[in-house]
């Protein structure tokens, strides 16, 4: 079996994991909400499609019925993945999406119990959020499984950022970052740390705290109970992200979003396919013991959307050959932390300590 519902297909990233698909001898259907962007790019890619509504669960369910598996790619998540998640459960059909979102994780997480009761498998994730961080995660641990902190880090070359992440990156705009102390995440000032991290061994960028859904993530695949994730950004945005800090109230007013988010609808979808073969994407991890035993590594991927594309539809293709465990599941957490490394282009390097 090879066929599964790509719901959002026709945003930019649905598109990227559409065109793939076949070299995964994957065949998606087609879905969304919108009909004629289904019909035309049905038409362009072969591919049959099934127009619904998330707003129409008794419709939906019906679609998500004839499918082992939906990989969800309509976002922000956390406005789109609860009816999602009430048709696979309704439905007995596994669950997989590409957020990075923390309270999307939180949900899915918080389905566990049902979906073990259901035999599905909820998998929040198998994009770039969070399958590189998550399977450093996991790699760490193994270095030093005493781990009491873990540092996860990423940056970036090349390209920009697609509208679907602009649109998230505007929900939490105004709103506090997050880390986990103890276990527990907990919220702190947005940037409230600034910190440089050695991404390849001829540069350290400077980082700053964004609450990632490793902060989440991480803690399920590792146990690990004190977790900060770090995003290497500009001066100019770190310090735009601290003023947020004072600005909360501002930029969270309907005017200014409104504003903003006719902004991002007149920016470019996404990196286009030059920008795409050009980029990279690094991540740095480290972990620490209460002692100060610490550990590290580093690892370089193909840029951050088409690795989303590849692991989405290498996991996609697992669970369609039966490699699943049902409940909430993080990627790192079931398939471990070589996953990472099935990807072409990907190295991984263990970094001595000094």
């Amino acid at each position: 079996m090879n066929t599964f519902l790509l719901y959002g297909a026709y945003g930019y990233t649905g598109r990227l994991i559409a065109a793939l698909a076949a070299d995964f001898g994957l065949s998606p259907t087609l879905s969304g909400r919108n009909e004629e962007q289904l019909k035309a790019m049905s038409a362009a890619s072969g591919f049959p499609y099934r127009c619904v509504s998330l707003d129409d669960q008794v419709a939906l369910r019906e679609v998500v019925r004839e499918f082992a598996v939906v990989l969800h790619a309509a976002g922000p998540f956390v406005r789109t993945a609860s009816p999602m998640h009430e048709a696979c459960l309704a439905t007995s059909t596994h669950y997989l999406d590409i957020t990075g979102e923390i309270d999307a994780f939180a949900l899915a997480q918080s389905l566990d119990t049902l979906a073990r009761e259901k035999g599905v498998m909820l998998m929040p994730g198998v994009g770039f959020d969070v399958v590189p961080t998550d399977c450093m995660a996991a790699f760490l641990k193994s270095k030093l499984p005493a781990a009491t902190n873990l540092t996860l880090a990423f940056a970036w070359k090349g390209g920009g950022i697609s509208h679907g992440t602009a649109m998230t990156m505007l929900e939490g705009l105004g709103k506090p970052g997050a880390v986990r102390r103890n276990g527990e995440i907990v919220d702190v000032p947005p940037a409230y740390k600034v910190s440089e991290f050695p991404f390849t061994s001829s540069r350290s960028r400077k980082a700053v705290t964004i609450p990632w859904g490793d902060v989440f993530t991480a803690f399920y695949t590792t146990g690990i109970p004190n977790i900060e994730t770090f995003f290497a950004a500009p001066s100019g945005q770190i310090r735009f992200m601290q003023a947020s800090r004072f600005l909360g109230p501002v930029l969270r007013l309907p005017l200014i979003r409104n504003y903003l988010r006719k902004k991002v609808a007149a920016r470019p979808a996404g990196p286009d396919k030059e920008q795409r073969a050009r980029g990279q994407a690094y991540v740095y991890g480290e972990a620490a013991t209460a002692g100060g035993d610490r550990v590290s590594a580093r690892l370089v991927t193909p840029e951050g959307y088409t690795l989303t594309a590849i692991t989405s539809l290498l996991i996609t293709k697992k669970v369609l050959a039966g490699d699943f465990s049902p409940g909430y599941q993080t990627p790192a957490g079931k398939y471990g932390a070589d996953l990472i490394l099935e990807v072409a282009g990907v190295s991984r390097e263990e970094i001595a300590a000094l």
